[in-house]
C-alpha cells in the first residue's frame, strides 16, 4: 500500500474505511465521484499515496503524476465524456479544500453554473490546467538540469498559454 495519512479523508476512502462510490482503481490511482458535483459528471482522481496538494507534486513523482493524467483518459471511455466539454485540473494552495492531491474532471462545462465556472476557471489563482502543472514540473527538472527543454518547447508553450 502507498504512503498515506491516518485521518486524511481520502486516504480513508482509498483504504475503504469511508463509503465513496469508486468508478476506477489501481494500485497507484482512485477515481470517486464528487461529493458536491458541479456539473452531470464530476469526479477526483486520487494518487493513492498521499501529497498534500498539486504544488507538493514532485518532479520525482512524474510517472504518479502521469497515470493520473492517463486515468482521465480511462473515465472518458468509460463513461462517454465529450473531451471537448471536459475540464480537468488541481486546485492550487491554500485553495484546495481537502489537502490530499485530487484531479477535478467535469464534463460537461455547459451545465456549469457562472460562480462554479469562476470556481474552475483554468489558470487561475485557484485551480490550474493539467498542462499548465505539467509546465510547472518541468521548470523544476530543467532548474535542478535534469533535463533540458529544446527551445522550440518554450515557443509552443508560451503561444498555448496566451
Amino acid at each position: 500500500m502507498a504512503e498515506q495519512e491516518i485521518d486524511c479523508i481520502f486516504c480513508k476512502i482509498i483504504r475503504n474505511e469511508e463509503p465513496s462510490e469508486k468508478i476506477y482503481e489501481d494500485d497507484d490511482v482512485t477515481c470517486i465521484k464528487d461529493i458536491n458535483p458541479v456539473s452531470t459528471h464530476h469526479y477526483l482522481i486520487l494518487p493513492n499515496k498521499h501529497i498534500r496538494n498539486a504544488k507538493e507534486l514532485k518532479p520525482e513523482d512524474s510517472d504518479l503524476f502521469n497515470k493520473i493524467v492517463a486515468t482521465v483518459d480511462i473515465i472518458s471511455e468509460k463513461l462517454n465524456l465529450n473531451p471537448a466539454s471536459t475540464r480537468t485540473g488541481f486546485h492550487w494552495p491554500p485553495f484546495n479544500t481537502v489537502n490530499h492531491l485530487h484531479l477535478h474532471v467535469i464534463s460537461p462545462i455547459e451545465k456549469m453554473n457562472l460562480m462554479r465556472k469562476m470556481m474552475f476557471k483554468y489558470n487561475s489563482y485557484w485551480f490550474v490546467s493539467v498542462s499548465m502543472k505539467f509546465y510547472y514540473i518541468l521548470q523544476i527538472l530543467c532548474k535542478k538540469n535534469y533535463y533540458t527543454l529544446p527551445t522550440s518547447f518554450y515557443r509552443l508553450t508560451m503561444s498555448s498559454l496566451a
